[in-house]
């Protein structure tokens, strides 16, 4: 999944980008309201972490000018402003959650779980294809009870794949969801990431398929 941060404080910045990017997601970061939406404009995030107070544009304005271009990116708003009105405004400008700073960095990392998930259009934590189980929680693969380890954009693109198992998934899509700004993530090495995990995969009857021109799914492999 692929979130945006919006944050002036560039230790408390530093610090989640880290927190975040220790659970596999690519993080773009940023420290003004400008900067934030222009990169709202011009890419596709899963998540948008914004703060309110910001230089030369305030987080209100970015959040309402994100929704009136119809982007439905999941936000999460993260401020020191604590006032009810600011939360109310917040919410009715369509924010979908809200933290008051100081806050608690596990209860941080829930509500980010909980907007991903409800991002991907799903109720529960653990789900399921084939002889494999994704727990969206600790954002862990396994077969037969028995935890998977799976290199980390390896990982990455199998839960891009099991979110949307069966449908195709674009090259293009994929790159914007594994890469951050400063990221080189070519459709080559796409390619080798999906021909590694087809692989790691296939003894647990699944397979990726491509489709040609387009993009990649996830499959249930055919017996042997």
């Amino acid at each position: 999944m692929r979130i945006l941060l919006v944050e002036d404080n560039q230790a408390l910045a530093d610090g989640l980008s880290a927190i975040l990017r220790g659970t596999g997601h690519a993080v773009d970061a940023v420290s003004d309201g400008a900067s934030a939406d222009a990169a709202i404009s011009a890419e596709a995030f899963d998540l948008v972490i914004l703060d309110l107070t910001l230089p030369e544009m305030d987080g209100l304005e970015v959040l309402r000018a994100m929704r009136a271009r119809q982007n439905r990116a999941a936000v999460l708003i993260l401020t020191a402003r604590g006032a009810a009105e600011d939360k109310v405004k917040g919410l009715d400008l369509g924010a979908d959650d809200y933290m008051s700073k100081p806050f608690d960095i596990s209860e941080f990392e829930a509500r980010v779980r909980m907007l991903l998930r409800r991002q991907a259009g799903l109720r529960s934590s653990a789900l399921s294809f084939g002889g494999v189980d994704l727990d969206l929680n600790s954002r862990t693969f396994s077969a037969g009870g028995t935890p998977l380890d799976i290199p980390a954009r390896e990982l990455g693109l199998l839960e891009i794949l099991f979110l949307r198992a069966g449908k195709v998934v674009s090259k293009e899509a994929i790159i914007q969801s594994l890469a951050a700004f400063d990221d080189d993530l070519s459709a080559n090495a796409i390619e080798q990431y999906v021909s590694r995990l087809r692989k790691r995969m296939a003894p647990h009857g699944l397979t990726v398929r491509t489709a040609r021109g387009i993009g990649y799914y996830l499959d249930k492999a055919a017996p042997v």
